[in-house]
C-alpha cells in the first residue's frame, strides 16, 4: 500500500484531497498544525501529527505531499503578517527536505505547492510554465517557496510543483463570494479587466493523482482550467448562475484603501494557461466556468 504524507491536510484543498486518497486505499498520514480538527473533517482513517518532529528517520513515504501555509487572504499584510507567510510556507518546505534528506529510505515523489502569483500582475498577457515574471511580494513568496522544493531534487527525489489558481469548490474564497452574491450585494472588482484563471477542485485533485502515478511528470505545472476569464466576465457567470443581480461593484480604490498591498491578489491579473499538463495529456473535465459554478452550487 503507497504510504503518503501530506502537510496542510485539513486546509480547503488538502482535506478534500485526503479523502479522494483515502478512498482510493492509498495510506495517509496528515501534518497538521491543529490535529484536533481532523475528525470533524470526516478523515478519522488517517494518522495525524502535531510537528514534524514527530516523524523519524525510519518512516517510510512513498509520496509526500506538501500544502502548508498559513492563509493569505485572513489578514491585513503588515510586514509581520507578511513574514509569518513566508515563513509558513518556505520554512516548512526546508525542513521537510532536510528530513527527506534524514530519511533511510528516500521517497519517490514530492509535491509541492505553489500558486500563478509565481508569474506577478501581467495584464492580458497570457502566460504558461516558461513565461517571464514580474516581481511582487507573491511573486518573490512563490518563486522562494518552489526553490525550497527544488532541493530534493538533489536527493534523488521527483519533484512535481503545482502552481495553484483560483480553486472553485465548497470553501475556499468562493464560499467567501457566495453570500454577498446570493444577497444580490454582489459585483465586479474594480473595473472588472483583470484576468481570474480558476479551476474546479475536482480538477486540481485528478492533477495531483496523476502526479502520483505518472512517474513522466516532473517540475512546474499549472493547475488551471483551460479558459480563463476577466473578474467582469466571472462576476456575470456567478449572478447568473445564482440567478441573481450584481449591480454593485467594489471601486479599485476602495479595496486598495481597505485591504492595502493584499488588494492585488484580487486587482492583480494573471491571465495562466496549464500547457504543460495538456501536453502530457491531463483532461479537463470542468473547462466552462458557468458548468464548474452550476455543479458546485447545486450540490
Amino acid at each position: 500500500m503507497t504510504k503518503i504524507l501530506i502537510t496542510g491536510g485539513t486546509g480547503f484543498i488538502g482535506s478534500a484531497l485526503s479523502k479522494r486518497l483515502v478512498s482510493q486505499n492509498y495510506k495517509v498520514t496528515l501534518l497538521a498544525r491543529h490535529p484536533e480538527t481532523v475528525g470533524k473533517l470526516g478523515l478519522e482513517s488517517v494518522h495525524v501529527l502535531g510537528s514534524l518532529s514527530e516523524l523519524t528517520p525510519n518512516d517510510h513515504f512513498q509520496v509526500i505531499i506538501n500544502l502548508a501555509g498559513a492563509p493569505i487572504f485572513d489578514a491585513r499584510w503588515t510586514d509581520a503578517r507578511k513574514q509569518l507567510i513566508r515563513d509558513s510556507r518556505i520554512n516548512l518546505t526546508e525542513q521537510l527536505v532536510a528530513y527527506i534528506a534524514r530519511m533511510a529510505v528516500k521517497p519517490d515523489l514530492l509535491i509541492s505547492g505553489s500558486a500563478i502569483g509565481y508569474y506577478g500582475d501581467q495584464g492580458d498577457t497570457v502566460m504558461t510554465e516558461l513565461s517571464v515574471v514580474k516581481a511582487d511580494f507573491s511573486q518573490q513568496l512563490c518563486a522562494d517557496w518552489e526553490l525550497a522544493a527544488k532541493n530534493a531534487e538533489q536527493l534523488g527525489v521527483r519533484v512535481c510543483l503545482i502552481r495553484t489558481g483560483l480553486v472553485l469548490g465548497e470553501g475556499g474564497l468562493l464560499k467567501r463570494m457566495l453570500l454577498p452574491f446570493q444577497l444580490g450585494l454582489g459585483g465586479r472588482l474594480g473595473d472588472g479587466t483583470q484576468w481570474m484563471s480558476w479551476i474546479h477542485l475536482h480538477d486540481w485533485i485528478s492533477i495531483a493523482e496523476r502526479m502520483i502515478t505518472d512517474h513522466s511528470m516532473s517540475g512546474a505545472y499549472n493547475a488551471t482550467a483551460p479558459y480563463p476569464v476577466t473578474n467582469a466576465t466571472f462576476t456575470k457567470v456567478l449572478a447568473k448562475t445564482l440567478k441573481r443581480p450584481a449591480l454593485l461593484p467594489v471601486p479599485a480604490n476602495l479595496l486598495r484603501l481597505l485591504m492595502g498591498e493584499m488588494s492585488g491578489l484580487i486587482l492583480g491579473s494573471q491571465r495562466v494557461l496549464p500547457e504543460r499538463l495538456q501536453a502530457q495529456g491531463f483532461s479537463f473535465k470542468y473547462t466552462d466556468l458557468a458548468t464548474a459554478l452550476t455543479e458546485i452550487v447545486n450540490r
